[in-house]
């Protein structure tokens, strides 16, 4: 099983051989470091715990920078669960993306997806709103009824579309591509789009 952690880039455009072109998010994957390794024997269950990012020790619990050991200071930790057992991974081991992924290698990308902070029905739901005629003012953007004649009795049901906090949602894309790796930068291209803002982690699985 591969994975890896990642910092997005941006979105650009990648030429093939056969000259198409491929819209891309470019991702920054730099080496990241195995803090814990889990099993099913001593934890419940299996995973590997990495550590990525640079941050200064001073700024770190000290909890966790006993936890980290002398591995490194780290400004995040994320677990993949693996299906095996035992894994050949120790603690310190060092995760190379652009060396584990290669080009044309199926991919999952998870990541959080960007705030759009507190939205109406229209955009939060893509509601149509109400009628745009007979001197209507103040009911575009309105829900309309939320309860009224339903079998809840004038209670507001449960699950209702309305108004409220939008993104910040982590989502899992599962069917992308690696178009291309930059192993001088440490970039890995990925077809199509993937969640999230510049700058935003995501776990990369393949």
């Amino acid at each position: 099983m591969k994975f890896a952690l990642a910092k997005k880039i941006n979105m650009t455009n990648l030429f093939d051989k056969d000259g198409k072109v491929h819209v891309v998010t470019a991702v920054e994957a730099t080496p990241s470091f195995v803090v814990q390794v889990k099993t099913a024997k001593k934890d419940g269950y299996s995973a590997v715990q990495l550590g990525f990012g640079e941050r200064k020790k001073k700024n770190i619990a000290k909890p966790q920078l006993g936890h980290m050991k002398e591995i490194g200071a780290f400004e995040v930790l994320r677990e993949f669960r693996t299906k095996d057992t035992d894994t050949a991974m120790t603690a310190g081991d060092k995760i190379t993306p652009v060396e584990i992924f290669a080009e044309g290698d199926a991919i999952t990308v998870s990541g959080v997806t960007k705030g759009k902070g507190f939205q109406g029905v229209v955009k939060r739901h893509n509601f149509k709103g109400g009628p745009r005629s007979h001197g209507q003012k103040h009911s575009e953007r309105e829900p309309g009824s939320i309860s009224g004649g339903t079998r809840e009795g004038g209670r507001v049901p449960k699950g209702m579309r309305m108004a409220g906090r939008m993104g910040s949602n982590k989502i899992t894309i599962k069917g992308l591509n690696v178009v291309a790796i930059d192993k001088d930068n440490s970039i890995i291209y990925i077809k199509g789009a993937v969640p999230g803002r510049k700058g935003t982690l995501l776990e990369i699985k393949g």
